[in-house]
């Protein structure tokens, strides 16, 4: 038994020695590598056009009988040939025949993390897009920080200050802050069920004090300025501190309810700033929304009589990058640290 637990405790101490070297060698190597990279991502673009084409393509190649198949690949090739010909007259006269429309998708975390793909694909879109073309945006973002929010939506503020038209696409939420982002479209579209709206501020701290106090624990939470800490984790809350971090919960829905008021002027802010949220029909009778639809029926409509494209931001990432990532995840979920961040509001949520 005794030799059991001595080699018990002697793996234990193996396992814990060897994780430790290769953490250290993890983090080493994968510094390494980022310190090589210059660029850490770039611009992919697509033709939807095209892929639409493709798909179609593929359908009749198996529905369709041969003679049918032959005729539709003629006409398909006539079809190619023509658009080619326009394309390098339209490159030789500096013309453009049809509008364009550019696609990007925003999928938001409570970091609105997705903000930094987001400002590089609004950069290379406005460098080439005119007030002619039209910039879509499929966004899904139940919220989260006001600050990242904020940076998200003034992104999106670039496009509609060059006079550009943004089409905001929902199909399932923008609440909160991602309807601090949906409100500054030209034009909102959601799906039927799409939940829409949210606008008001929430934030929410736990506090350990007096589990502490039980333990015979102090903590100390020194402070320069008479509001630089109001609500704590582990010190005693005053009723002070707690009105003052309402006052100031206050003053964020307010700045909130004049960022919608001013970019949709159509929405009664009084009526809907409430931190409810409604589904589609509902949000369009709120004119939360001004039609519905999926991006998808939006997005193959204007492949009709558009060059439609899809913009995305594709970061770098070798083997180690991805390790690190991983790593790093896990260990915030261990260490709490995941949880502690949730917990530094305001949200907008």
């Amino acid at each position: 038994m005794e030799f059991l637990l001595e080699y018990g405790l002697f793996l234990a101490k193996s396992v814990t020695v060897l994780a430790s070297v290769l953490i250290v060698v993890v983090v080493v190597v994968g510094l390494g590598h980022r310190t090589k990279q210059v660029d850490k991502g770039h611009i992919e673009v697509k033709s939807i056009n095209d892929a639409v084409d493709h798909i179609t393509h593929s359908l009749k190649q198996m529905v369709l009988d041969p003679q049918a198949r032959k005729l539709e690949f003629k006409s398909d090739k006539k079809k190619v040939k023509e658009k080619q010909k326009t394309r390098k007259k339209e490159a030789k006269e500096g013309t453009v025949s049809r509008n364009r429309v550019f696609v990007m998708e925003f999928e938001g975390d409570v970091k609105a993390t997705a903000v930094i793909g987001l400002r590089e694909e609004v950069t290379a879109i406005l460098s080439i897009a005119g007030e002619k073309d039209e910039v879509v945006i499929r966004l899904e973002s139940p919220g989260g920080l006001v600050h990242s929010y904020g940076l998200a939506a003034s992104q999106l503020l670039r496009i509609v200050s060059r006079k550009i038209p943004l089409t905001v696409a929902v199909d399932k939420i923008a609440a909160s802050g991602g309807y601090m982002m949906a409100c500054i479209g030209t034009k909102i579209i959601a799906a039927p069920f799409a939940l829409l709206g949210s606008i008001g501020v929430v934030a929410q701290i736990p506090n350990f004090h007096r589990f502490l106090k039980n333990k015979d624990v102090d903590v100390e939470v020194l402070t320069a300025g008479e509001y630089k800490r109001t609500l704590t984790m582990f010190g005693e809350n005053t009723e002070k501190g707690r009105a003052k971090f309402i006052d100031e919960l206050e003053d964020v829905h307010a700045l909130f309810k004049e960022f919608v008021s001013e970019n949709r002027p159509v929405v009664d802010t009084q009526k809907v700033a409430t931190g409810e949220a409604w589904y589609g029909k509902r949000a369009l009778d709120l004119n939360l929304v001004d039609d519905l639809m999926t991006s998808d029926e939006y997005i193959i409509d204007k492949c009709t009589d558009c060059d439609v494209f899809m913009v995305k931001y594709v970061e770098h990432q070798n083997r180690m990058d991805k390790l690190l990532e991983r790593f790093t995840q896990v260990w915030n979920r261990l260490s709490g640290a995941d949880f502690l961040q949730k917990q530094q509001g305001p949200y907008t949520y």
